[in-house]
């Protein structure tokens, strides 16, 4: 009788316990330097393989919009043009504006940061459930290692080594406010809001 009841299901489909889950496979054609470029990395241990590199590539993909980029020479992120800087040109810049103006600097960026963020990427960042993306989306823009620890903010490896710019920024690009807790890299924010 259980036979019977089985064979009388009007759909075909297995029982839940028996389905498998398909994987899909891709077959890309590389070219022979390419190939061997992949196998350097991977011999060299800098990936762990081919799917881990194309995971990743996609990820900074998606992250950075590319599918926007007019290549090459004129990238964007979301709203937002965007250009490979070396640091010490950035560097430059700050050392010929006021140490009484850096916060305000910051501010400012922040502020064009943050309706980026809205506009682009319908993400609120002054939303503290959100700050885990916004953290993210600053790692992917080569920002610096941001991470929230209690009330604290700690930026590892940060791109502006200014940490009153930085401050300014996080403050309006997050509606908080924060103080200083350390001067040099990795800096340290306490939240005071």
């Amino acid at each position: 009788m259980h036979q019977n009841i089985r064979s009388m299901r009007s759909d075909a489909e297995a029982p839940p316990q028996m389905k498998k889950e398909h994987v899909r496979r891709t077959t890309i054609i590389l070219e022979e330097d390419e190939r061997k470029y992949i196998d350097q990395l991977i011999q060299d241990g800098k990936e762990a393989g081919i799917k881990q590199l194309v995971s990743k590539m996609l990820d900074v993909y998606r992250s950075m919009m590319i599918y926007d980029w007019k290549y090459p020479g004129e990238y964007y992120a979301g709203i937002s043009r965007v250009a490979f800087i070396q640091i010490e040109f950035i560097n430059s810049l700050l050392q010929h504006i006021p140490a009484d103006q850096h916060h305000e600097v910051g501010k400012s960026a922040g502020a064009a940061a943050r309706i980026a963020m809205e506009t682009s990427m319908n993400l609120d960042p002054t939303s503290k459930e959100k700050w885990a993306e916004v953290f993210k989306r600053l790692r992917v823009q080569g920002l610096g290692d941001f991470y929230q620890k209690d009330r604290y903010i700690v930026i590892k490896a940060p791109y502006i080594n200014n940490p009153e710019v930085q401050r300014g920024y996080l403050e309006t690009l997050l509606g908080t406010t924060l103080e200083i807790r350390t001067t040099t890299p990795p800096y340290v924010y306490e939240l005071t809001v």
